[in-house]
């Protein structure tokens, strides 16, 4: 039995990629591979070229590595450091340098336990990490569609009359395992999927106390590995010093399967909750309801009949990831328990009641936007992540939403005419471009301050300006373009 370990904080992220067995490479018969030494399963992360004598500081284990052999000189210490530096597998090219793979290479591998392909001379190494990239990009498109049914099969699951009960069968069904609701004591609240052994439920019990304490800081979750099975626990959030937890048995664990659980975290946050208010538990159905895709009209009512809300987007100023309950926190903070933590992005998304004043928090970077009706939550969002952008950008804690006023040399242009031009002069540029320029403008065409409102590289940023330059045939160093532009952008 493996000992505990903390996990990432959980959330509604993407899946990484799944790695890619080496049997489904060897397969592809255009190649012409062929393992020659080594046991025959291995895992592939990623393809790494090097023809350096010792390529151990330079791998991140998982990959396959592929070369000629130029500067092998000692194959069992060659092959010694690949296997210390984690590599999968490693494929050697025939010629230019060796007519056949060395024999004490061979013996190398089968005694290290290095799956060794070897590499035809017609087959390119190039040819070989395109093949991979392949298969791992036919891999992820297969986990995100699981992972797509996965989450709409829990949230039909949420929206039945026993949502918690049918949110832990559908999880059991989706990773063909067990699913355990506990409380921080041990008692099993809720169960669904195949009991498991003794030993494999006691650890079970024991991953949920280790996320449940009272005690902090604690794991947000925690893994075990027990008789072959995989188990998980998730930390829920609670009230009044109460925290549950999700506990999962699987018999295999996929690259998906920590999202599909992020989404149950979620749900379940909300929906096992019985020391919550009539007012909290109203407001977390129509944040459950706004979820699974109602009309925002029907949720009004749910919402305490606030008219005007106001949408936070938050980052942790450390960068750093944000827990559940992290988040849960800053909700509390901020007066509302209406907290989306996980969008899979690093910025935490807050609900508050428009009269609600917001104040900067000790640690976090915030972005607010503008009091918007329950109709225009959509719109109030962009607003939000655009503030956010700009309060990381000038290093601000807070920063607000520029709401334009309708005054000013604006106020005299026709609303229709204005939007009809401003469609027409942007009609060239994509949605990614266009909110780089505005970004890129509003910050006085600062190249730094923009990529970091972005979250992207400077070289992007000045790629995508001179992009919009060539498109749009305009210099965007002469400010009456600027001006024109930012009037139009403003007003699209």
């Amino acid at each position: 039995m493996s000992q505990t370990r903390p996990q990432t904080p959980v959330g509604v992220t993407p899946p990484p990629t799944p790695p890619i067995p080496l049997t489904e490479l060897l397969a592809r018969t255009e190649l012409g591979l062929r393992r020659i030494a080594g046991p025959p399963e291995a895992e592939l992360l990623w393809v790494h070229t090097s023809e350096m004598a010792d390529p151990y500081p330079y791998l991140l284990g998982g990959e396959l590595l592929l070369s000629a052999g130029v500067l092998l000189k000692d194959p069992d210490a060659y092959v010694s450091r690949l296997v210390e530096a984690g590599a999968a597998a490693l494929g050697f090219g025939v010629t230019p340098v060796f007519d056949t793979v060395p024999g004490a290479l061979i013996e190398a591998c089968d005694r290290h336990g290095l799956p060794l392909v070897e590499v035809p001379p017609r087959t390119r190494f190039t040819a070989i990490a395109r093949a991979v990239w392949r298969l791992m990009a036919e891999a992820r498109h297969r986990e995100l569609r699981r992972v797509t049914r996965a989450q709409q099969a829990l949230a039909s699951a949420a929206a039945r009359p026993d949502p918690v009960p049918a949110v832990l069968h559908q999880l059991a069904a989706q990773l063909e395992g067990r699913a355990v609701l506990l409380s921080a004591d041990g008692e099993e609240l809720h169960a669904a999927g195949r009991p498991p052994a003794p030993d494999v439920g006691e650890g079970l019990t024991r991953l949920a106390r280790v996320v449940s304490t009272a005690m902090r800081p604690a794991p947000a979750s925690a893994t075990d590995t027990v008789r072959g099975a995989h188990l998980s626990a998730y930390a829920l959030g609670g009230g009044q010093g109460l925290v549950l937890a999700l506990a999962l048995a699987t018999e295999r664990r996929s690259a998906g399967d920590h999202t599909v659980a992020g989404v149950a975290v979620v749900l379940l946050s909300l929906l096992a909750a019985p020391h919550q208010g009539a007012d909290a538990a109203g407001r977390s159905a129509a944040l459950v309801r706004l979820l699974l895709g109602a009309a925002p009209e029907d949720v009004a009512p749910l919402l305490g009949g606030t008219e005007e809300w106001t949408v936070v987007h938050a980052r942790r100023a450390d960068d750093g990831p944000v827990d559940p309950l992290t988040a849960g926190a800053l909700g509390a903070a901020l007066g509302s328990a209406l907290v989306d933590a996980g969008r899979g992005r690093d910025a935490v998304r807050v609900l508050t009641p428009g009269g609600e004043r917001i104040t900067p928090q000790p640690g976090w970077t915030l972005g607010a936007s503008a009091p918007a009706a329950i109709t225009a939550l959509e719109a109030a969002d962009g607003q939000a992540s655009r503030a956010l952008g700009r309060a990381a950008a000038t290093r601000a804690p807070l920063a607000r939403h520029r709401a334009d006023t309708g005054s000013g040399l604006a106020a005299l242009v026709p609303p229709d005419r204005a939007e009809a031009h401003a469609r027409a002069l942007l009609a060239p540029l994509t949605e990614p471009l266009a909110e780089t320029l505005r970004c890129w403008l509003s910050l006085h065409g600062s190249w730094d301050r923009t990529a970091t409102a972005l979250r992207v590289h400077r070289n992007t940023v000045r790629q995508r300006i001179a992009r919009c330059a060539v498109l749009l045939d305009a210099d965007l160093d002469d400010m009456d373009v600027r001006t024109e532009l930012w009037f139009a952008l403003r007003t699209r």
